[in-house]
């Protein structure tokens, strides 16, 4: 994209706290960016409606194991919709879990709550925080419930509050999010929307370029981007590289050119030898200068990347089928190409039809032989006739029953 905009585009650079990234992710249009792009989080979003850098924060940490078991994500909605008040036992609870509506949701805040709630000291609170982690091996936990519940029941805490904490520290058993880690998911996440609104080709070229990663298939990523606008080119031998690549038009967003590497089958070499070779007249002049056999032809008729030489993705099927191709052997793709073709074929037989040249059906001229009168027409010339003149006798005159019998 930096060369596209003539600018040094970085993470840094990202304008902050734009508004209509914010409406796009509350409309869960989140496909293929960081984080947010699986359906559980995609079906929270409309419900949290992130409207800030924090709420991204608590969106990422929210969804995940331990504030699920702990019952934590209920309670937060509620609160944040307005529909339940957030209660604090003390100032000193308040200052720990204000930032969440007094709900925990990260792991930092279960260690601040059994310090400042239960009497522990920093180095208990770290041995909390690994039995945490550790507690659905060792289980590991029984001793600081008890400690747990007698420092708040010394320091005038309810027991349903002690009863609470103590659900939560065990879900957060089940695996839950430090803040800073959040917040650096967030930052990723943010960043990846804001490329996905405001440069989807070049979004979308860095995910196909990537592959494969994420939820979504290529042609996943494709519909979605062309759903956004973006014009989506075919992979074509004499534009496509190896990697998919940007091509400018008159419009602000560039093309996707979709890349070689995306014909199955294709090998590498293959590729690289295509794209330092063309412009390519037709399929003819393809073959007789990258001199690559008739698999490899097939796998880029089948990609429809012979399209725009042969007219469509059949006619160049047909026209690859019918190339000759006496350099195969020991040309640059033997080892890739049509060692790929021995796995998916079975083996040698396979690689010896594949690389000797085959006419046709059809294609030999079909005439017809003199025949004596009273005697049945007879065709030459065209192998599907032949043999089923061999299984009909047609042409051959009055048959001897005798032939057909089976010989013991």
């Amino acid at each position: 994209m930096n060369q596209v905009r003539g600018c040094n585009f970085t993470l840094a650079s990202v304008p902050k706290e734009d508004p209509d990234v914010y409406a796009m992710i509350q409309r869960a249009d989140t496909i293929a960016t960081f984080q947010i792009e699986s359906r559980a989080q995609m079906s929270m979003l409309p419900r949290l409606r992130p409207v800030r850098f924090y709420d991204l924060v608590i969106e990422i940490a929210l969804i995940r194991p331990g504030p699920i078991q702990g019952d934590m994500v209920h309670p937060y909605l509620a609160r944040r919709d307005g529909r339940e008040p957030a209660v604090y036992p003390s100032e000193a609870v308040r200052g720990v879990l204000e930032r969440t509506l007094g709900v925990t949701i990260f792991q930092e805040q279960v260690m601040q709550l059994a310090v400042v709630a239960a009497g522990f000291t920093a180095g208990e609170a770290d041995q909390l925080c690994r039995a945490m982690a550790a507690w659905r091996r060792t289980g590991n936990l029984g001793p600081f419930e008890q400690k747990l519940s007698d420092g708040m029941r010394a320091r005038g805490y309810p027991e349903e509050f002690a009863r609470q904490v103590y659900k939560q520290i065990h879900g957060f058993g089940e695996y839950g999010f430090p803040e800073s880690h959040s917040a650096s998911f967030a930052l990723l996440a943010y960043a990846s929307a804001w490329l996905k609104l405001h440069e989807p080709a070049a979004f979308l070229c860095a995910l196909l370029n990537s592959q494969p990663i994420g939820f979504y298939a290529v042609s996943q990523l494709v519909q979605d981007a062309r759903r956004h606008s973006v014009d989506v080119r075919t992979v074509d031998v004499n534009r496509s590289e190896w990697e998919s690549t940007l091509e400018l038009t008159d419009q602000r967003q560039p093309a996707v050119r979709l890349e070689l590497h995306m014909v199955h089958g294709l090998n590498q070499d293959i590729g690289r030898v295509i794209a330092a070779a063309r412009p390519f007249r037709d399929v003819t002049d393809l073959a007789r200068r990258t001199q690559v056999n008739r698999y490899a032809f097939k796998c880029l008729a089948a990609a429809g990347a012979l399209a725009q030489l042969a007219g469509n993705r059949y006619q160049s099927y047909w026209s690859a089928l019918g190339i000759e191709e006496p350099w195969a052997l020991g040309s640059v793709d033997v080892q890739g190409s049509q060692a790929l073709a021995r796995r998916s074929h079975g083996g040698r037989g396979y690689r010896r039809r594949l690389c000797q040249p085959r006419p046709l059906l059809g294609t030999a001229p079909t005439r017809i032989v003199e025949r004596a009168p009273g005697e049945a027409p007879r065709y030459d010339g065209s192998p599907t006739l032949a043999r089923a003149q061999q299984r009909t006798g047609t042409g051959r005159g009055p048959r001897d029953p005798s032939s057909t019998s089976r010989q013991r």
